[in-house]
């Protein structure tokens, strides 16, 4: 049995949703489906989500509503049309968003989650009645109904232990069901949602509940390269890859899925496959806990982003200053900052913060604090860093590695200002200047992908 998800690209319109229905037909394994909202036809046209953000800004501050929501049920009549689907889709879709509006509450902490996730709720409804069209036997089911229970967080929910066995009591539907990814429902019986990639989400969890054998992620690409495209022409496809592999690769800068994503599938050690509603029938990437194969490249990928700065504290014998690192760490949890990486010396700490942290304010105090508790030799802070990260299971076996990446990034000049491996060894982080960050992927890359 196979839970398959489709992001917002696969189901943006007509053309896209029939392909939806011919991959999930042409299965019978697959009986669950989870669906995003639609997402662009074209690169100029906008995400469903994006047009509820709008939406949900004009009820907030008065201004007038009927063009977007009209602009907004469009984009389900015109599948619908397509399909063949009852006139009063139109209706119906009309009236859930002026519910909305109607019951519009500003102070309600859950207001804007309700908002976004309409787009999600919108479209399982209109994929089933797509279906039902069709001749599949299959029905929409919400969140609440199927039993996904989540934490009191809007806009960033988690899921509770509890729910799953209650997902577990549908796995054997004798319909496929569609089921709107991105939310859940709290104790309280509020509407929440995850935080970003919120349908990917969804159908990690609702894999792990049911159990089943494979969670299918659909998107619009063959799977996960193992460099950017923006970076490298035509690079490789990751055909194989560990659950740990690709946690390194979404959290240096991988965009196929947000880096939390799939940890529900993970954890419940189910593997999962991203495939390509363009075209399936490319075997995608396939990410499993382990494999028992020795010819995988002991490099996977080469990943990188930017957006970080570095503060280096240098202090004589810092090494034997008992507690020192506890109170660093204390001031910059004080300040509600989190950090990266924290590479060490005998003399001297590098912390590396994502920019996007620091205000101005945010790091005078932080500087002042560091100076005045610590009382550094010396205390500086680099911004316009990125994060270069070499990723593999197998280079814990292959010696070498360090010195072989190293050695290509001298030859291209490039200079670096961090480097960290962790205790497992299944990946390299490199820290240098932003505008040396294409030079870096290129070179490491070609090094063990050429």
């Amino acid at each position: 049995m196979k839970v398959i998800k489709f992001g917002g690209s696969s189901v943006a319109s007509a053309e896209q949703l029939k392909k939806v229905l011919q991959i999930v037909t042409d299965d019978s394994e697959r009986r669950f489906v989870v669906v995003s909202a639609p997402g662009k036809r074209t690169n100029k046209d906008k995400k469903v989500t994006d047009l509820l953000i709008q939406f949900y800004n004009a009820v907030l501050y008065k201004h007038e509503t009927e063009t977007l929501i009209r602009e907004i049920v469009a984009r389900y009549t015109e599948i619908a049309t397509e399909f063949h689907v009852d006139d009063d889709i139109e209706k119906k879709f009309t009236a859930e968003l002026q519910h909305l509006q109607e019951n519009f509450n500003e102070t309600d902490p859950y207001a804007l989650d309700s908002f976004l996730a309409s787009g999600e709720n919108l479209n399982a409804q209109l994929v089933a009645a797509c279906f039902q069209k069709g001749g599949t036997k299959a029905r929409y089911i919400n969140p609440k109904e199927l039993g996904i229970t989540v934490s009191n967080e809007p806009q960033n929910a988690r899921i509770l232990d509890e729910s799953y066995e209650k997902i577990y009591q549908w796995h054997d539907s004798s319909e496929i069901l569609i089921i709107p990814g991105f939310f859940g429902y709290t104790k309280d019986g509020h509407l929440c949602t995850f935080s970003r990639g919120g349908s990917d989400i969804t159908g990690s969890i609702v894999a792990a509940g049911l159990k089943v054998d494979l969670y299918e992620n659909f998107t619009d690409v063959d799977g996960i390269f193992a460099a950017s495209p923006k970076y490298i022409h035509d690079p490789e496809l990751i055909e194989y890859a560990t659950y740990r592999e690709i946690r390194e690769l979404t959290y240096a800068g991988f965009t196929v899925f947000h880096d939390e994503a799939l940890m529900p599938a993970f954890k419940a050690q189910i593997p999962v496959i991203i495939k390509n509603t363009n075209n399936p029938e490319c075997q995608g990437t396939l990410i499993k806990k382990s494999f028992e194969d020795e010819t995988r490249n002991e490099v996977v990928g080469v990943a990188s982003d930017g957006g970080f700065c570095g503060i280096t504290i240098g202090k004589y014998l810092l090494n034997r200053e008992v507690g020192i690192v506890r109170r660093i760490l204390q001031i910059i949890e004080d300040l509600n900052i989190g950090f990266e990486h924290m590479p060490s010396g005998i003399d001297d700490i590098s912390i590396i913060l994502r920019e996007r942290q620091l205000t101005r304010d945010i790091e005078a105090e932080l500087m002042k604090q560091i100076e005045e508790q610590i009382q550094p030799d010396q205390l500086s802070i680099e911004h316009g860093l990125s994060v270069v990260a070499l990723v593999g299971e197998g280079m814990r076996e292959r010696p070498g590695t360090t010195s072989d990446s190293t050695a290509a990034l001298a030859r291209k000049n490039v200079n670096l200002r961090m480097i960290s491996q962790g205790a497992d060894e299944r990946s390299i982080i490199f820290a240098i200047r932003s505008e040396q960050e294409r030079l870096a992927v290129r070179s490491l890359y070609y090094t063990f992908f050429d």
